[in-house]
């Protein structure tokens, strides 16, 4: 066989995909996919839960499934995707961290399945998502808070001082403000059982205006 007949031989190339096996290739990329959307769904601690970015997540899965399937079945093909996936460039912002792993966890799906290995996919992807379950249901104790206290004398800031070292163990001040009518306080305070009295206290103080208290999830101030 000569260089020109062996480039020529596209079986040696190619390995035919029946429709049956990519059907339920898909189908198991689907359903581990929705594995995926509703451990999204439940375990969801921030602010605004977006449903476009979950049912992208089943997307993704499956798109991913079908390129591998490409990439297993066709040698040219699969050299011809590095070079074309390698200049793909993804510019929509991550809000939350948590939402890269739910992200890896859609394409892993995908990468798996597609290479034929549905027992590692479905063992994974169960262990998977018990553990971002779990972990997401695991109240964090130590949660800080932001106390925000506008009040109008300087006598009012050792009032609300000595009620706040009454009612927690311990603090941090972040700021104080002062501008022409009014003063600003920000301390942050770890306590969680004694939040919601220490807001309605300090609001029974004479001049004091306003007083909000802030828990931090990690990006957002709800």
């Amino acid at each position: 066989m000569t260089w020109q007949d062996f480039i020529q031989n596209t079986n040696f190339f190619t390995a035919e995909l029946s429709v049956t096996s990519i059907a339920y290739t898909l189908l198991f990329s689907f359903a581990l996919g929705l594995l995926v959307f509703f451990v999204y769904r439940v375990s969801y601690k921030g602010v605004m839960y977006s449903k476009t970015f979950n049912v992208t997540l089943i997307a993704i899965s499956m798109i991913t499934t079908s390129i591998i399937l490409a990439i297993t079945s066709n040698i040219i093909l699969s050299l011809g995707m590095v070079g074309a996936l390698s200049i793909v460039r993804f510019r929509a912002a991550v809000k939350d961290p948590i939402d890269v792993a739910y992200l890896f966890w859609a394409v892993g799906i995908g990468i798996v399945s597609g290479a034929g290995l549905w027992m590692l996919a479905l063992i994974s992807s169960v262990v998977i998502g018990i553990i971002l379950f779990v972990f997401s249901k695991i109240s964090d104790v130590r949660t800080p808070y932001l106390l925000v206290v506008s009040y109008q004398t300087e006598e009012t800031n050792d009032l609300v001082f000595r009620l706040i070292e009454s009612e927690v163990k311990s603090y941090r001040l972040k700021s104080k403000v002062f501008n022409s009518t009014n003063y600003e306080l920000t301390v942050e305070i770890r306590e969680r059982s004694k939040t919601a009295s220490l807001v309605n206290k300090i609001g029974g103080i004479n001049h004091v205006s306003s007083v909000a208290l802030l828990g931090y999830d990690g990006d957002f101030a709800v």
